[in-house]
This record gives C-alpha cells, structure tokens and sequence, in this order.
C-alpha cells in the first residue's frame, strides 16, 4: 500500500513540474490526518499532501490562509497548486529547508514568543462569518454546519450548550459535574451570551510540530487544516491552554513566552477559562454523540476544567 501511495505523489509531483522524479520518501509523523511526501526531481524539491476528495474544501481554505498570512508578514510554504485525480485531494507545497520546531535546538521560549506575535497578526486578518468551512475565499466568508440544537451560528453554538444542561444529562452520568455544578455552569454561559466577543481567524493547532525553523532562525508556520473563525484572542490560547493541561505541551514557561509574545494581559487570560469549560463540554458533547472511543478522555479533561474552576 505504501509503495502505492508513493507513486501516487510522484505522479502528481511529476505531472504538476513536468519534470522526472528522482527520489521521493514519505515524511512520518508530523502530519496525522494527510499522507505527506517529499518528491524530488533535478531542480525541484516539493511537498506533497494527499487524502480522499472529501478534503478537498480544507486544502482550498490552507491555501488562503497561507496566503493572507504571508500578505501581512507570516511566513508559510508557498502552495504550487491544489486538485483532484482518482479520488484523491492534493497539495502540492515548495520545499521548506530546515528544522521542524519540536526538533530545533532554537530556543522553544523563543519559537513560543514569535507564534505569540503572529497569532496576533493572524487575529487581524480581515474574515467574515463563524465556524470551519471557508465557504467564499473572495470575502474570506466562513461557515459552521447547523446540527441538532444549533443554527451553527456562535448564540447557537452557546445555546446548545446551555440547553444540554439538563436533570438528565450524561456529563452527570459521567461525574464530569453534579446537579448543583450544571446550576452554576449554566450561569456562566448565559453570562457568555451578554459578553461582547470579537470574532476573527485563527490557526487552530499551533504547536512546535506545526513549524519549520530555517538557518536564520526564522519561524515558518504550516498546517492551516484547523483554521476557523472563532472568538479572538481566546480560540488559539484555549488551545494552547488545552494542550498544556493534557500533556504539559507547551510548558508553563513556553505559554508564558507566547503570552508576551500577542500582549495578552493576565486578566484577559483568566476571562478565557469559562470558554475553556465551553469548549471541553462542547467537545465532550461530540465524543458521545459521533466518537465513543473518544468519551473517556474527553471528559477526564472536562472534569479537570470544572475542578480547576470550581473546587
């Protein structure tokens, strides 16, 4: 199968550049949800990201994000082309030289402060809209899908929420919260209602893994496969926060470094732990209605939200 998928990404490579291939390999482990190889021929060296033509609609939104990011300053490799052949979505991306960030000998404090600096650029790029989907790249128009309880919209989303919060819940069922905890969460989101948010882009997985540091130490920025519009600043730092409670990734000195690197004030950073609790009820909520498999340590991770903000 592997020696399958290879020559498919020769193929591509080589009917894109018009050029023989001379050596390609796969790149493991730094993208989860593509297939990614590295094809080489006598003058070129490019990336190439496959998966089924379903993901076609995320590799068109990449390619804009990449682009409004470069526009103001964020550097990205630069996408040749995207399709479609025999069923499989395509990416074809240049080369980029040096490190990924998770193996850099650079400093990680200092790779966390410059993504503090361009989460805060990327919060300014001009979009419209709510939720995954880039539904019109022209006016950088996005869109989350409607399901059962929610219009899709952010007062649906809250709502939903809100609404799940009942005698019967199954977040009860799991000890994620008691009756009296599912009284006071249910304040805190109405309160989220009230609350005035501003609404811009945001990356959605920034990490180390998601970086290529090069020999002038410059930080370039890849995977935009969970960029979305989202409440901003929170959207990215919820992440962040997130993936520090999970697995101390990144530590409390890199958070820090990210932190001071956007100019988020303490008190602001102390707002975003009710949409934190959103979010891991949300996610909770998901798990037990599509993934199952996911139902435990999603809510081992919503009850360490509530304990954090309640006990």
């Amino acid at each position: 199968m592997g020696d399958t998928v290879a020559a498919q990404a020769e193929r591509i490579a080589s009917d894109f550049l018009l050029e023989k291939i001379k050596t390609s390999y796969r790149i493991i482990g730094k993208g989860i949800v593509n297939q990614v190889f590295v094809v080489e021929t006598e003058n070129r060296k490019v990336v190439v990201r496959m998966n089924d033509s379903a993901a076609f609609p995320s590799y068109v939104k990449e390619k804009w994000c990449i682009e409004q990011a470069a526009a103001i300053g964020i550097p990205g490799p630069e996408v040749l082309t995207i399709g479609v052949i025999d069923e499989t979505a395509y990416m074809i991306q240049a080369f980029v030289e040096g490190d990924n960030g998770a193996d850099s000998t650079v400093l990680k404090t200092d790779v966390w402060r410059q993504l503090g600096k361009y989460a805060k650029l990327i919060h300014s790029i001009p979009v419209k809209g709510y939720g995954e989907n880039l539904i019109d790249p022209v006016h950088g128009e996005f869109h989350s899908p409607s399901h059962a309880g929610s219009d899709g919209s952010w007062l649906g989303y809250v709502q939903y929420n809100i609404n799940s919060l009942t005698e019967n819940d199954r977040l009860i069922e799991l000890r994620v919260i008691n009756q009296t905890k599912s009284q006071r969460v249910r304040k805190l989101f109405e309160n989220l209602k009230k609350e005035r948010f501003r609404f811009g882009l945001i990356h959605g997985d920034i990490s180390l893994k998601n970086t290529i540091i090069n020999q002038s130490g410059q930080v370039i920025l890849l995977d935009w496969g969970n960029a979305e519009v989202r409440t901003v600043p929170h959207g990215d730092m919820i992440w962040l926060m997130r993936c520090h409670m999970l697995d101390g990734n990144p530590n409390m000195e890199e958070l820090k470094a990210f932190v001071d690197g956007y100019g988020i004030s303490a008190e602001n950073l102390a707002d975003m732990r009710h949409l934190l609790l959103l979010s891991a009820f949300d996610n909770l909520r998901w798990a037990i209605d599509r993934n199952p498999d996911l139902i435990e340590s999603y809510a081992a991770f919503a009850k360490k939200v509530v304990e954090l903000m309640m006990d």
